[in-house]
């Protein structure tokens, strides 16, 4: 083992291990494999960051401000008479349109929100009801998941397997059976089809059975790390409001351009037509030339705005997550994301805005992909070329996201921050893959059968204090798309804990020391890659 006197300069956060106590023999291959490595070390950047990657910065910002700029043109030049278009007939004399008198109606230009007001029934009312209690009822579930990941993950995630199939067999023999009774539903679905989609289903339902025999080995790792995860996001509470508060946020953003975009429509003229089958002139609405590429900006703008909204929150949570993780002392632990917060809007916003367009025009591309696949889905070279680019444009995808969680540590550019995840990764022979095999799929697993559960709690409720017959059930489908959607988010989450965990712990390899002891029990025991190398290294050292 090298001295200290070997060492030119020490990185931050690197302490010195005990005399007595002499790092292991993988350590010391890792120091071998990492000693030609040309990055510097790296360590969460605590000070002053320099600003990265400003030319995605203004970029982003003459989009915004172009958008909103045209915006305004369009509310200033619209056309008031793009309501009145029917009340203008064709004038021979002028070989234009002229309002008619005799067809004027009173329109305004918010016409079409002038309906007639649609009495209550009892249908709203307890759609917005058990909507507004499934909200509220949503954060107590959060948080009691959360608790419950953390101090009994084991059981949670043991109690909850079984109903990953019980669940599903529990709704296809229900609406099996229901079907069959209902008179409606039994004409209209003949029983050789009811029974097809039975069998179908229970083939699904087969396959997810399948799924958790073949990885019932890792299902103990998952339940260590997500009982870690949880631990970390519970020290980290705060996100829960800080992240729907920039949704909030994007929502409100977006409520101007949706304005715009509804005035882009009434910039134009009123001219005459000719038609092809009467012969006879008409009056029709014709828009600016302009409109079109305005359209196309402002969705552009707005794909983009929510790309980079979901890479400063991935951001914000891997900043906040790593200074819990690196902390030494309780003065490393305070105002950790407001910290996170002012890098990702601050220093590293051009980062944050290299990775969002890069996402949104992944996120274009597989649309189009998508789109050409529905009109034209024969070939085998299509087919081919679609599952390639499909290949492609996922493994940029989730390389993007470990990009942007070291970006939040280091503090670097979105293209160094990329070539060191790599190098980091290697050099501690880690593969980012395994990280999120099963985990992600437990967890949805369990917030669907929660989901689910409550649903059926909500159904029975509903048939008990009211008379809405079958309306009932499409309220509860409702009340658990809400609480689905909101465990999602969740999801979304403690997702981006375990991959920040995971990259802090490639750096205490990286650098043969142990900020959090708990961590490392859990996250040394998943694969490693290239095994072979480091055997022949630890041969080499020994």
């Amino acid at each position: 083992m090298a001295s200290s006197t070997d060492e030119p300069s020490q990185p931050l956060l690197l302490h010195k291990n005990p005399p007595s106590e002499a790092p292991p023999v993988e350590s010391r291959a890792d120091e071998i494999d990492s000693s030609s490595n040309p990055y510097p070390p790296i360590a969460f950047n605590y000070g002053p960051r320099r600003f990265h990657d400003l030319p995605f910065l203004f970029l982003f910002i003459i989009f915004v401000l172009c958008t909103i700029c045209f915006g305004i043109f369009c509310i200033t030049n619209h056309n008031s008479n793009y309501s009145n278009v029917s009340s203008f007939v064709y004038d021979t004399n002028t070989s234009s349109c002229k309002v008619s008198s005799s067809l004027l109606v009173e329109r305004g230009l918010w016409s079409w929100l002038n309906r007639s007001n649609v009495e209550a029934n009892s249908f709203l009312k307890d759609l917005v009801w058990t909507l507004v209690i499934t909200a509220v009822l949503s954060v107590p579930f959060l948080f009691g998941i959360l608790l419950l990941l953390k101090n009994y993950a084991k059981q949670v995630v043991y109690a909850s397997l079984p109903f990953f199939v019980l669940i599903p067999v529990f709704f296809n023999v229900f609406w099996f059976v229901a079907c069959t009774v209902g008179e409606n539903c039994r004409e209209s679905f003949p029983l050789v089809y009811r029974i097809l989609a039975l069998l179908f289903v229970f083939v699904v339902i087969g396959v997810i059975v399948w799924i958790i025999v073949a990885n019932w080995h890792r299902i103990e790792l998952t339940v260590r790390i997500l009982a870690t995860s949880a631990n970390a996001l519970e020290h980290n509470k705060g996100l829960f409001v800080v992240l729907p508060s920039l949704t909030l946020a994007l929502l409100i953003y977006f409520v101007p351009i949706v304005v715009f975009l509804i005035f882009a429509r009434f910039n134009g003229k009123i001219e005459p037509q000719l038609s092809e089958s009467s012969g006879d002139y008409s009056c029709v609405w014709k828009r600016d030339r302009w409109v079109p590429a305005y359209y196309a900006l402002a969705i552009l703008t707005m794909l983009w705005s929510i790309a980079v909204m979901i890479d400063a929150q991935v951001y914000i949570i891997s900043g906040t997550v790593a200074q819990w993780y690196f902390a030494k002392d309780d003065s490393m632990m305070r105002r950790r994301i407001r910290n996170s917060f002012r890098n990702a809007f601050g220093p590293s916003f051009g980062t944050v805005c290299f990775s969002g367009l890069l996402i949104a025009a992944i996120r274009f591309v597989r649309a189009v992909v998508d789109s050409a696949r529905r009109e034209d889905s024969t070939g085998v070279v299509n087919l081919i070329l679609q599952c390639c680019v499909n290949f492609l444009l996922s493994a940029i995808d989730f390389l993007n996201k470990f990009t942007i969680i070291f970006a939040a540590i280091a503090g670097e550019s979105y293209c160094s921050s990329s070539r060191m995840t790599y190098e980091l990764l290697r050099r501690n022979l880690l593969s980012a893959v395994v990280v999120e095999t099963v985990s992600t799929r437990i967890l949805l697993g369990i917030t669907f059968v929660i989901s689910a559960i409550y649903a059926i709690v909500v159904c029975a409720i509903l048939r008990a204090v009211s008379d809405l017959g079958a309306d009932v059930y499409l309220i509860a489908v409702f009340a658990w798309l809400l609480l689905f959607v909101v465990f999602s988010f969740f999801i979304h989450v403690l997702d981006n804990v375990i991959d920040t965990i995971y990259i802090c712990f490639a750096i205490d390899r990286d650098k043969a020391e142990v900020c959090k002891p708990d961590v490392h029990e859990v996250y040394i025991q998943l694969p490693f890659t290239r095994s072979e190398r480091l055997a022949h290294v630890t041969g080499s050292v020994v």
